[in-house]
């Protein structure tokens, strides 16, 4: 078996590739038995962000064209196409990948710590769905203790930094006085609550929160002393709202450019500061060619975000180097299973060989054989059935200058120097 972690990210693809590539979360399950099914895997589980699309599987596949196919089928995109923006790992590499995802050392936000909870997610849907066996279930389970290390022995996680992080700062460079200014949040998920908690702490006090479910909307607004509302009185509140942030799971964009135009009428033409993290988009792309309006889309965010990153780089050399060494503990362990399997089989014959022996033995003694005799006969017979196949192996072994194979014999059986006896 191999593990494959196959995938797309902000390095290797645009927002508008990312977004077509994603998968809703409510459809992710039936996605991955399909993929199982049409790609024949044993093993699977889909990390699906704004940033990334990765397949992390356990399968007997010679390349990841047939996962690549599976994946562009699915989202109605040509695999060749979607092979230029994708990368494929194997193996050790392929366990180095996730654990550096996992320690956010590939995020657009150095060290980020969200893409941590959305790896757990996507591993105990995978659980549910019985998706994940022991090859793949050991993969995580290492990943998530090396990513708790990262956090605990490296900076790595110091000062608040993340997408929503970056965007706030954005607004900042706008805005000279944010108290001043009302912000407008689309969503209520883990990004926006960062998002309300980096306003609140840039000293903005008038927060609206707007979400497809209110209950929601109204506990996040209300630990910010805000507002809610529900995504259909997004536009009556635009009006008022001069930052305006987004990120939902929907599938389409819940905010279009008639409604900003309208909003901005109203505003007597005051600038509205927009960003939008969500893949796919929730504010329509078109709106970024309204006047007065500043749209900034996740990719938008990388210059805010690389001078963040600068305090964060001697941290993320030493995580490197606990994931190297993570990485090289689970082929070690995997290795270790390998070898389980073999000394099981190796001790099933042995015991079969003993068994039998110990059958004959009896039967000797039965028919009134003096036990010294039956015990010499025994245990000789054991020792040649034993060491006959063995033995046959190593002299041919030794006629073909095999000397790895002897060694190792030599190794095994603690044998000394066996060079040195001269044949006595």
């Amino acid at each position: 078996m191999a593990l494959l972690a196959l995938g797309i990210n902000h390095k290797t693809a645009s927002v508008e590739v990312r977004e077509r590539v994603a998968f809703a979360p409510e459809l992710l399950a039936e996605a991955m038995l399909a993929a199982r099914e049409t790609a024949g895997l044993q093993e699977i589980a889909i990390l699906s962000t704004c940033n990334r699309t990765e397949v992390y599987c356990s399968s007997e596949l010679q390349g990841s064209r047939a996962l690549l196919e599976w994946l562009g089928g699915y989202h109605g995109l040509d695999p060749d196409e979607l092979q230029q923006s994708s990368y494929a790992f194997w193996d050790e590499d392929a366990a180095k990948h996730m654990m550096r995802v996992a320690s956010g050392l590939d995020s657009l936000v150095l060290g980020e710590p969200q893409i941590l909870g959305q790896l757990k997610s996507a591993y105990s849907l995978s659980q549910d769905n019985g998706l994940v066996g022991a090859e793949l279930g050991r993969l995580f389970q290492q990943t998530f203790s090396v990513a708790k290390q990262v956090r605990t022995d490296t900076a790595i996680g110091e000062n608040p930094v993340s997408v929503a992080y970056a965007a706030v700062s954005l607004a900042q460079h706008i805005f000279s006085d944010m108290s001043r200014s009302k912000a407008l949040l689309i969503g209520a998920g883990e990004t926006i609550e960062l998002v309300a908690r980096h306003l609140g702490n840039a000293g903005v006090k008038d927060i609206t929160v707007a979400n497809r479910t209110l209950s929601r909307a109204l506990s996040l607004a209300e630990e910010f002393s805000g507002k809610a509302i529900l995504l259909g009185d997004i536009p009556e509140a635009l009006a008022d709202a001069d930052i305006v942030i987004a990120s939902t799971a929907s599938q389409l964009p819940i905010l279009g450019k008639g409604a900003v135009e309208t909003a901005l009428k109203k505003r007597k033409h005051r600038p509205i500061f927009m960003v939008d993290i969500a893949v796919p988009r929730d504010i329509e792309a078109q709106v970024a060619e309204l006047d007065d309006v500043y749209l900034y889309t996740v990719d938008d965010l990388k210059e805010v975000i690389e001078e963040n990153q600068r305090s964060r780089e001697n941290a993320a050399r030493q995580a490197e180097s606990i994931i190297e060494n993570g990485a090289h503990e689970f082929m070690r362990q995997l290795r270790t299973l390998d070898a389980v399997d073999l000394l099981t089989v190796f001790r099933g014959k042995a015991e079969a060989l003993r068994d039998q022996e110990l059958e004959k033995a009896f039967k000797q003694l039965n028919a009134g054989k003096p036990a010294e005799e039956v015990l010499n006969m025994l245990a000789k017979s054991l020792t040649n059935k034993m060491l006959h196949h063995p033995t046959i192996q190593m002299r041919k072994a030794s006629a073909e200058g095999r000397t790895d194979m002897l060694d190792l014999v030599q190794e095994l059986h603690q044998l000394g120097d066996y060079s040195k006896n001269d044949g006595k």
